[in-house]
C-alpha cells in the first residue's frame, strides 16, 4: 500500500509538473493566461506546498488540509472557467479582477507566471483532446480525492 508521504510527494511533483506545462503553454505556444487561469496556478501551487508541507513534517494533517483547501478551491474555479467557456456572452476579460490579480506582488515580481494578460474564451483549443480548463478540472478532482483519502487514512491509523 502507498505511504501517505510518497502521496503526497507525487501530487506536490504532479502540480509542479502542471505549472511547467501551463509555462509551457504560455511561453512557447503563445496561449495567455486569462485571470481564472491564473487563480488555478496560485491553487495549484498551494496544493504544491501543502503537499510538500504535510510530507516534511511528523504531522501531515495542516498540510493535507490546505492542499484540499487549494484542490476544492481549484474545482470551483476551473468549474467557474467552463462555465464561462459554455457561455459566450461572459467573459473574465478586463474586468476588476484581472485588474487585483495583477497588482498583487507576485505578479508583478514574477509577470512571467502570475500576469492575467489573455481571455477565458482562448482557453478553448484542445489539448490531447481537452481544454485547459478540463485538464484542470481533471487534475484538482484527483488531487482532492488523493488528499481527501491521505486525509482518511490518516484518521483510521
Amino acid at each position: 500500500m502507498i505511504q501517505t508521504r510518497t502521496l503526497l510527494l507525487a501530487l506536490a511533483a504532479a502540480c509542479l509538473g502542471l505549472l511547467a506545462t501551463a509555462l509551457y503553454l504560455q511561453h512557447v505556444l503563445d496561449m495567455l493566461p486569462c485571470p481564472l487561469c491564473v487563480i488555478q496556478r496560485y491553487l495549484f501551487l498551494a496544493i504544491a506546498v501543502g503537499c510538500l508541507w504535510g510530507a516534511a513534517g511528523r504531522n501531515s494533517a495542516p498540510g493535507v488540509l490546505l492542499a484540499l483547501a487549494a484542490a476544492l478551491g481549484g474545482l470551483g474555479t476551473a468549474g467557474k472557467h467552463l462555465y464561462v467557456l459554455a457561455h459566450p456572452g461572459l467573459s473574465c476579460g478586463i474586468d476588476p479582477m484581472e485588474t487585483i490579480l495583477n497588482k498583487i506582488p507576485t505578479a508583478t515580481l514574477l509577470p512571467s507566471v502570475f500576469r492575467a494578460d489573455g481571455l477565458c474564451e482562448d482557453a478553448t483549443a484542445p489539448w490531447f483532446g481537452l481544454s485547459i480548463p478540463q485538464w484542470a478540472l481533471l487534475w484538482f478532482g484527483i488531487c482532492a480525492l488523493a488528499l481527501a483519502w491521505a486525509l482518511l487514512r490518516r484518521r483510521r491509523a
